[in-house]
C-alpha cells in the first residue's frame, strides 16, 4: 500500500524526466500558440497534455515513446487547428466563439447575460478585479472566447473601438 518496489520509483523518475524534457522540447518547437488559451480546443489540448503526462508517469503500460508520440500528436493537431483557423473563415467559425458584450456604459445587456449563463454578480466581480470603484467607471465588460472577462474603462464620450469584433455591439447602436 505505501511501497511496492524501488523499480517502480526508479521507473517513475526516469519516465518523468524523459517525458518532461520531451514535452518541453515539443512545446518550444511548436510555438507559443500550442498552450495559448484562446478557445475551447486550446483548453482541451492543455488538459490532454496533463492527462497524458500523468498516465505516462503512473502507468507502467505506457512507454516513454508512446507518451512522446502522444505529445507530438497533440502538438501537431493543435498546430493544424491553428493554421486552419487562420486560413479558413469557415473553420475559424466552426471552432471559435465570439466574445460577447455583457455590460455597456451602465447597462447590463440582459439577453447576452442570459444566453451566456453569467450572473450580474460575476460581472460586478470582474469590474472589482479590474479596479473599478463603480459601474460608472466602466465602459464595457466582455465575456471573452476563453471564458474570462475583459473590463474596458477610460473612453468616456467616445466610441469604444476595441469592441469592434464583439458580439452584441450592434445592439447598443
Amino acid at each position: 500500500m505505501f511501497f511496492d518496489t524501488w523499480y517502480d520509483i526508479l521507473r517513475m523518475i526516469v519516465v518523468g524526466t524523459v517525458a518532461y524534457a520531451g514535452l518541453v522540447v515539443l512545446l518550444r518547437a511548436s510555438g507559443k500558440r500550442t498552450l495559448a488559451k484562446m478557445n475551447a480546443f486550446d483548453l482541451v489540448v492543455t488538459i490532454a497534455f496533463g492527462s497524458t503526462f500523468a498516465s505516462a508517469l503512473l502507468s507502467s503500460d505506457i512507454t516513454v515513446v508512446e507518451a512522446l508520440s502522444a505529445f507530438a500528436l497533440l502538438c501537431g493537431l493543435q498546430y493544424g487547428v491553428a493554421v486552419l483557423s487562420v486560413r479558413s473563415h469557415w473553420f475559424r467559425n466552426l471552432i471559435k466563439s465570439e466574445p460577447t458584450l455583457l455590460f455597456y456604459r451602465g447597462n447590463f445587456l440582459e439577453p447576452a447575460i442570459r444566453t451566456q449563463r453569467v450572473t450580474k454578480e460575476e460581472v460586478f466581480a470582474a469590474m472589482r478585479s479590474a479596479g473599478a470603484a463603480s459601474p460608472a467607471d466602466v465602459d464595457a465588460v466582455v465575456l471573452e472566447t476563453d471564458g474570462s472577462f475583459s473590463v474596458v474603462a477610460g473612453s468616456k464620450g467616445s466610441n469604444v473601438e476595441i469592441l469592434k469584433y464583439v458580439q452584441g455591439v450592434e445592439t447598443i447602436g
